[in-house]
Formats: C-alpha cells, sequence, structure tokens
C-alpha cells in the first residue's frame, strides 16, 4: 500500500478494464481471496489513519464494495474497535464473496445498525465503489448525505460513493471523502472533473495483483526531468520565442506568457503586441524584445499565439499555421480557429509536415473547437482532449481540475499538480509561456506540454497558503 503523491507516472485503468483485471485475478485465486485482501488493506489504513478512533461506522453497499467493507468491520472488531455497519444488502441477493462476509460478520458478532451512530469517530464509504450508472437516492443517498454531514475521518473503499471511475463526473449526491483507498488499480476519475473535490488523499493497493501485463487507458503525469545547461552553452542553445497577441486593451496577457517562457529559460524572446500602442519597452521586464508582430520570423522561432489576440490574431494566423514549425495555440487564436474552416485545415495540415502545435484550451474554448457545450466537455474530459487531438492533429492541453494533455495516437496523462490558486486571470498565459519556452529548448509537443503543465502546478502547489498567487508572480517562479 502506499500513499499516491505528485512525481511518478502511474498507470491509470478504467472501470471495465479493473473488471477485466480482477476477473482474471480472480480466477487464479482461491474464492474470496481478493474481497478479504481489500478489506484488511481498508482496516489497516482506516487505522493508521485514525488511530484513535474507537466507534466506526461503515456504510456498506448490496455490492462487492459493501463486502469489502464488511471484511474491514471484521478487523476492526479484532483490534479492539466497535465497528457499526449498515448494509443495503440482503443473504439472497448479494454476490456470492459479499454474501460470505456478511455471514463472517454476522458469526463474529459485528453490530449492524439502520442509521450512523450518533458519536462515531470515524468512518469508511463501502457503498457503491467504481462508480453508480444513476444517481444515488432512496436509503443510499441518505446514508451518503449522513457521510458527508460528519464531521470525522471519512475513508472511501476503492471511490467515493456517487463519482464515475473513467470520467471524474460526480452526481450531486456523493461522498466527499477525506481519504480514498484505490484497490487493484488507480481509476483516470480520481484525478480529473470533480475527482480531486472528492477523493482527499489518494491510497493505492493493488492487492498483490500485477496489472503490467494489461495496458492502461492513460497515465498520471510524471515530474519531468531536471534541466540541465551545460557550462559551454550560449543563449542561442536554448531557442528563441515569440508571443504574439495582446489586442488593445488586453496587452497584459501577452506581457505575461513572454515573462514566463523567459524565466523558464529561453534564450531570447520577443514580443509581437496587435495594439497598435507603439510600446518599445516592458519596464519591468527589459529582457523581452519587442517588435513589430509583422517583422518577426515565425519560421525561426517558438511562436506563442493568442494570448489576448481578440480579433486581431485572426489575421496572423494563417501565416503562423503556414510557417511556424513550433506553435502554441491559446485563447483567441483557439476561438478565431473554432469558427473557421480554412483555418481549422492550416491546423490540420501541419502534423503532416512535422510542426509540433500544442493547444490549450479551457473547457468552453475546447467546446467551441468540438461543437459541443462545455458541461459536455466536463463530462468526460479524457475523451474531449482525445478527441480534440485527433481532430485537428495536434497537442492538446485542456486545461481545468485534474488538466488533461493528449496527443494523436499517444496515451493520454492527467496531470496532478496544480489547484484552485490558478483560478485567476493570466495564469493560462503563463501556462503558454512555459510550453513556448520548452519547444524552443528542443522538447517534443506532448513532452513540452506534459512538463510544463506539472510544473506550473507545482508553483501553486508550493505557494504559501497566506499570500495570494498573481499570474504576474506566477511567472517569475516558474
Amino acid at each position: 500500500m502506499q500513499r499516491i503523491a505528485p512525481g511518478p507516472a502511474h498507470a491509470l485503468y478504467t472501470a471495465g478494464a479493473t473488471r477485466a483485471l480482477e476477473a482474471t485475478a480472480a480466477a487464479a485465486l482461491p474464492p474470496h481471496t481478493l474481497m478479504q485482501r481489500a478489506g484488511l488493506s481498508t482496516a489497516r489504513l482506516a487505522l493508521a489513519l485514525a488511530p484513535h478512533a474507537q466507534r466506526w461506522w461503515i456504510a456498506c453497499g448490496p455490492g462487492n464494495n459493501g463486502g469489502d467493507g464488511l471484511e474491514a468491520a471484521l478487523h476492526l472488531q479484532a483490534w479492539g474497535k466497535t465497528p457499526f455497519v449498515s448494509w443495503l444488502g440482503s443473504p439472497e441477493h448479494a454476490p456470492a464473496d459479499a454474501r460470505a462476509s456478511h455471514a463472517r460478520a454476522v458469526a463474529a458478532g459485528v453490530p449492524f445498525v439502520s442509521e450512523p451512530p450518533s458519536d462515531c469517530e470515524a468512518a469508511i464509504d463501502a457503498l457503491l465503489g467504481t462508480g453508480p450508472a444513476r444517481a444515488p437516492e432512496g436509503q443510499l443517498a441518505q446514508w451518503i448525505t449522513q457521510l458527508n454531514a460528519l464531521n470525522v475521518p471519512v475513508l472511501a473503499v476503492d471511490l467515493p460513493s456517487g463519482l464515475d471511475a473513467d470520467t471524474g463526473r460526480a452526481w450531486e449526491t456523493s461522498v466527499r471523502a477525506t481519504h480514498t483507498l484505490s484497490l487493484l488499480t488507480l481509476k483516470p476519475g480520481l484525478y480529473t472533473g470533480q475527482g480531486r473535490d472528492h477523493c482527499g488523499e489518494v491510497w493505492f493497493d493493488t492487492l498483490g495483483v500485477d496489472a503490467t501485463s494489461h495496458p492502461p487507458q492513460a497515465l498520471l503525469n510524471a515530474a519531468p526531468a531536471p534541466s540541465v545547461r551545460r557550462h559551454a552553452s550560449h543563449k542561442g542553445n536554448y531557442g528563441d520565442v515569440a508571443v504574439i497577441g495582446g489586442a488593445p486593451g488586453m496587452g497584459g496577457a501577452a506581457l505575461l506568457a513572454a515573462r514566463a517562457a523567459l524565466h523558464h529559460g529561453a534564450g531570447r524572446v520577443y514580443v509581437g503586441l496587435l495594439d497598435g500602442s507603439g510600446l518599445l519597452l516592458d519596464p519591468g521586464q527589459p529582457e523581452l524584445m519587442l517588435r513589430d508582430a509583422a517583422a518577426l520570423d515565425p519560421a525561426a522561432l517558438s511562436v506563442v499565439a493568442g494570448c489576448g489576440g481578440g480579433d486581431a490574431i485572426r489575421a496572423v494566423l494563417p501565416r503562423l499555421l503556414s510557417a511556424s514549425q513550433r506553435l502554441v495555440l491559446d485563447a483567441d487564436a483557439l476561438n478565431a480557429i473554432a469558427r473557421d474552416a480554412q483555418l481549422q485545415t492550416q491546423l490540420r495540415a501541419r502534423q503532416g509536415r512535422g510542426h509540433a502545435t500544442v493547444l490549450t484550451p479551457h473547457p468552453l474554448e475546447a467546446a467551441r473547437l468540438l461543437g459541443c457545450s462545455a458541461a459536455e466537455v466536463q463530462q468526460d474530459r479524457l475523451h474531449a482532449a482525445q478527441a480534440l487531438a485527433q481532430r485537428h492533429q495536434a497537442c492538446v492541453v485542456l486545461k481545468g481540475s485534474g488538466t488533461v494533455i493528449a496527443a494523436p495516437e499517444a496515451r493520454p496523462v492527467i496531470n496532478p499538480t496544480g489547484n484552485a490558486r490558478l483560478a485567476t486571470a493570466g495564469t493560462g498565459d503563463v501556462l503558454a509561456g512555459l510550453i513556448g519556452a520548452r519547444l524552443a529548448a528542443g522538447a517534443s509537443a506532448l513532452d513540452a506540454a506534459c512538463a510544463a503543465v506539472w510544473l506550473h502546478g507545482l508553483v501553486a502547489d508550493a505557494w504559501p497558503p497566506n499570500q495570494p498567487l498573481t499570474a504576474g508572480a506566477l511567472a517569475q517562479q516558474v
């Protein structure tokens, strides 16, 4: 068993793939083995998380997730704790393993109750497991509501009840756990959509089953290797970035992206503002070189386009899509492409010429590119990112809780770093600048996106809680 913290590239499996793995493993083991292992693992973690809690409420569903909870109750009682089990099942309708666990719990004298004890000190959610097909209702919904009302540690078994394992979509009535113990596999829904708000701290136990022969459906984004600058190098070794954007009233977006690229190590950074202001210098960052956007040669630069670009970005996109070998498209550049079939054709053609392209939409921009609603994008973020990558033949960074990075013919990646401090104006511009700097240094589109997203989120995770995080401050820390 291990606590999952940002760093390694853990494999992520859908509910269907996990069930197939479970069936294969169960066929090779004595009956009831996996459930007994799951119950013991749950009880051990529960005891470690709340060692002084005496009275436990264990809410058990009618299926095998409930059987795991029944097994955990047996162990907690054997270790001197007082578990109170509420079970939605019945012996005549329960699956064979859950029925066996119920019989063991009854034989051991585990107390069964219809309501949670008023003075319970910790709780276990073993109601639903790998995602319900419909919204919880009746007694199930009532127990979920009661679990959420408790001011005690709540450990979810496998998944918080009401959370979809594949998408991270949560029903309105879903458990908000303080901790989640994922069993057999880690699931994508733990890390994207509403998953992080519902799972709390994630732990993982393989239950002794080796899943490495089963291909995962996604990966958890890994920490990038530290950048090493050779002593015998110069600014030309680290590439040139040009940020083109900043329509009237939005010049700050382009400057934020440029500052981020500079602080992330780009050799030289140019800024082509589209506001017609004739600004010659950024007083706060004099290293930036401001130029007429038309005078910049996109073929010789890694280009970040669209940050605060407004409608003005539309006119320069055909040249950028045609000439730039390394291109990040953000914000208004994406909106312009969504409205123009010819630009979409140009975008798709870049892949065939071997040009690197990264799109960085938030959910509404992704919806415009896909011709759907933002709500539909959020219902299945993995699918939306993969669909965008295939449609436009580009690497896609679908921003949000659990940012998804997808590329054509590649396994999608979910990022585990970052938090709501990034929900402030300009942080997306900073991310675009980081990706541009990585591309300029020679990284592939997918590698540049994965590394930049991970580091962008890491700064927010390490930010002092009593200090506000602004995009300007973020740009200087990356």
